[in-house]
């Protein structure tokens, strides 16, 4: 089977460097509403300031960067684990992947129907935030998971 699209394994390596640090820093950030007041910068939105009413459009706008950071340390670090090869990647950890990235799909967006129908108002958008993340975190969670158990189901049997 042709892996085109994946890249090579070293950057697995890379990605989880990233990752963790990324996801402990995004569940400080989501719990405790921390904002590093050092992380202030002039940055070029499309849109920003306002829902709908006084939102201004296509201009530098200046911010805090600290959640644009991590999420885009998060969703770098997350990617380079999830769409690099494995050190043999063969016909099953192919089928594995595939598999894993369809069950991902699913589950999150099961979850995302049970959120339209059991939240509402200002914490919809708190569920909509992890949503974006979700899809990324189940595959990699499933595909691992599988992978270990697939590992200790063969070393058990020799």
């Amino acid at each position: 089977m042709q892996t085109k699209l994946l890249l090579p394994n070293r950057y697995k390596k890379i990605g989880w460097f990233i990752l963790i640090p990324a996801t402990m820093a995004g569940l400080v950030l989501s719990y405790y509403n921390f904002d590093a007041t050092w992380m202030h910068a002039k940055v070029f939105a499309i849109a920003s300031d306002g829902f709908r009413t006084n939102a201004r459009y296509f201009g530098l706008v200046d911010t805090n960067i600290t959640n644009t950071v991590v999420g885009s340390l998060f969703i770098t670090g997350a990617m380079l684990v999830s769409f690099s090869k494995e050190k043999n990647e063969d016909e099953f950890i192919a089928g594995l992947r595939s598999s894993s990235l369809l069950w991902a799909v699913c589950v999150n967006y099961l979850l995302l129907l049970l959120a339209f129908l059991l939240v509402y108002g200002m914490p919809f958008l708190d569920v909509m935030l992890y949503n974006m993340f979700t899809v990324l975190i189940i595959f990699i969670v499933r595909f691992n998971f599988i992978l270990y158990r697939n590992a200790k189901a063969v070393s058990d049997e020799k």
